[in-house]
């Protein structure tokens, strides 16, 4: 098994799946290519992120309304939902813990859907909170929400910046 390490975050990834950086967030992908997992970083400049607070922005930055689900991840806790879109089967997760916000994206094709769903799990759940101590002393910076758009050969996102 290899860890998946941010400046933030770490993520335990079997050798079938790779990880990639990309602008603002990082892609996570089986070597199958069925689907693609993208996530992006929040910080919050000042206190922590609650669990309504969490819920507030899933339903804010939803463009159709889903039911929100509570859901923990490792270290993180927030909300979850899926949806179908133009032969895109998502998944999305709003999770958060102290003043970092994981917004996480699972698509693939609308026929592979369920296909990855536990080993996607799986590998969520291993999300872990990087020290405290390491945290207080890196830059902080600011990471787009994205709604996903996947092609069986490519990830590929898009969406504007928005701050919290």
């Amino acid at each position: 098994m290899n860890v998946l390490e941010t400046e933030w975050w770490t993520m335990a990834l079997p050798p079938e799946w790779w990880a990639d950086s990309e602008e603002d967030s990082i892609l996570v992908g089986d070597r199958d290519d069925v689907g693609c997992i993208e996530i992006s970083t929040l910080h919050k400049e000042e206190g922590e992120f609650d669990v309504q607070t969490v819920r507030n922005i899933a339903q804010e930055e939803s463009e159709q309304a889903l039911e929100w689900r509570p859901v923990t991840l490792g270290d993180f806790a927030g909300v979850r939902s899926s949806y179908i879109e133009e032969d895109t089967a998502v998944r999305e997760w709003y999770v958060a813990r102290g003043a970092l916000l994981l917004f996480i994206t699972y698509s693939c094709d609308e026929e592979n859907r369920g296909m990855d769903d536990a080993a996607v799990d799986e590998l969520l759940d291993t999300l872990m909170v990087l020290e405290a101590s390491r945290l207080t002393n890196l830059p902080r910076r600011q990471c787009p929400l994205r709604a996903p758009a996947w092609t069986p050969s490519q990830c590929r996102f898009s969406a504007p910046l928005r701050a919290f």
